[in-house]
């Protein structure tokens, strides 16, 4: 493989521990890692190919710690466009059930090619119901295909309405049939080596939709194969007032009784974390994945993002569903971060640097993957180049500052040293042709 040197780049944002801005940088790329960091960089890279970052703004890539990918096929569907989580929910269980593989593939290439597009190079899925012989590996492929690196989990629901649970009986499956389905696609594609493209992980949907005991029993599977443990909790009033009602608890004492807490789990929302919970997490080391557009489209609240961080919470982004955020942009999910919480507790609340902070190393972190996230040698090399000198950041005095006034959409990005988007196009997967198989798809389920 060659060498790559990105060069002259107006500003490299490392995002390392001391959080280096290397104005006129270069990054040598060498074997899917950073070999160097730095500037004039060219005389240890002889041979290498050259890419000009002239007037761009280099970042890690962007790290995605939630998302449902096969709802890119439901956006804007009516009945749920004004609804909350459960009735939400309710419209759209009945169309989910008529998915299968097709569904599932084509709208995950849809949803990794949007997350790329946006920086994102490090995403991971909850995928929880297996309609007409769907499964996890449609999306795998789907991955694969693109190029993201992807963290899939094998999510599940096994509480249906007759036994009081939310989902249609014919969406939930035998917890049997669960377990042993996990255990399969850990074993066919979970790859623990440095710098993996694929790590699986295993994610029961939610504490309203499984049992106890398959709660307990996953996170004993989990432990057992050490993968990560991944489900939606106190996302908002209602889930919490299912969690009393029903388990005479609160969620984050729900998840700990269960097993659900440590640095190798990670909860989707938290909205409705109150102090006590937020403690837990922290001294525990339990990660959450915040989903800031998707709470404000389903009216859950405001994450209380600032308190998790000051009490040590580890933190990432996740853009959630494209049928409860409608868009799966993740630039714009970090920006959202830092101003719902300004909103909440001033203007000085998060900076757009710490927001940027949330959107890779944070995320790298709540993901487990040690090897993401920065821009230092030894890492992997998952780039993202933002080219400053559009009308979107015309007149900024600090291009460094993204997330105030720059471009949303990358010039170029780069997985494991692969350039997957050059230019602002997709070099691994044909887009027009992916968006016309997915609006038939949709044109079909809406009919």
């Amino acid at each position: 493989m060659t060498d790559i040197l990105i060069r002259g780049a107006r500003c490299v944002l490392t995002m390392n521990d001391a959080r280096d801005e290397i104005a006129g940088g270069d990054i040598l790329i060498r074997a899917g890692q950073i070999a160097a960091v730095g500037a004039d960089l060219a005389r240890a890279a002889p041979g290498a190919e050259v890419l000009d970052a002239t007037g761009c703004v280099v970042t890690p890539g962007l790290v995605n710690t939630h998302h449902h990918l096969y709802q890119t096929l439901t956006r804007a569907v009516p009945g749920g466009q004004d609804a909350l989580l459960f009735g939400w929910l309710r419209t759209l269980y009945p169309i989910w059930a008529r998915f299968g593989p097709e569904e599932m593939r084509v709208s995950a290439l849809t949803g990794l090619a949007e997350l790329a597009l946006s920086g994102c190079t490090l995403s991971s899925d909850h995928l929880y119901l297996y309609p007409n012989g769907a499964r996890l590996d449609d999306t795998i492929d789907a991955a694969r295909e693109v190029g993201l690196r992807f963290h899939p989990t094998r999510g599940a629901m096994s509480i249906g309405e007759s036994q009081g649970g939310l989902p249609p009986d014919a969406l939930v499956e035998r917890e049997a049939d669960i377990l042993e389905d996990c255990i399969r696609v850990i074993d066919a594609f979970h790859d623990p080596a440095p710098g993996a493209m694929i790590w699986v992980g295993v994610a029961p949907c939610s504490p309203f939709s499984v049992s106890r005991e398959l709660m307990r029993d996953t996170a004993l599977l989990a432990r057992d194969k050490g993968v990560m443990l991944h489900t939606h909790l106190a996302e908002n009033a209602e889930d919490v007032a299912y969690s009393e009602a029903q388990f005479g608890c609160r969620p984050g004492q729900y998840a700990e009784d269960l097993g659900w807490t440590g640095p190798d789990v990670w909860h989707a929302h938290c909205v409705q974390l109150d102090a006590g919970e937020i403690g837990l997490f922290a001294r525990s080391r339990t990660g959450v994945a915040h989903c800031p557009c998707s709470n404000c489209r389903l009216g859950s609240g405001i994450a209380p993002v600032r308190a998790m961080l000051d009490a040590g919470v580890p933190v990432g982004l996740g853009v959630d569903g494209s049928a409860s955020n409608d868009s799966g942009n993740l630039a714009a999910e970090a920006r959202q971060a830092m101003l719902l919480q300004r909103v909440a507790r001033g203007a000085d609340a998060m900076s757009a640097r710490d927001a940027l902070a949330l959107a890779t190393r944070g995320g790298a972190a709540v993901l487990g993957r040690d090897d993401c996230g920065q821009i230092a040698a030894g890492f992997r090399a998952d780039l993202a180049l933002w080219d400053v000198s559009g009308i979107e950041s015309a007149g900024s005095w600090d291009p460094a500052a993204l997330l105030l006034a720059g471009p949303q959409r990358v010039r170029d990005l780069f997985v494991e040293g692969r350039r997957i988007v050059a230019d602002g196009r997709l070099t691994t997967i044909d887009l027009t042709d992916t968006v016309a198989r997915q609006n038939r798809l949709a044109a079909r389920l809406a009919g």
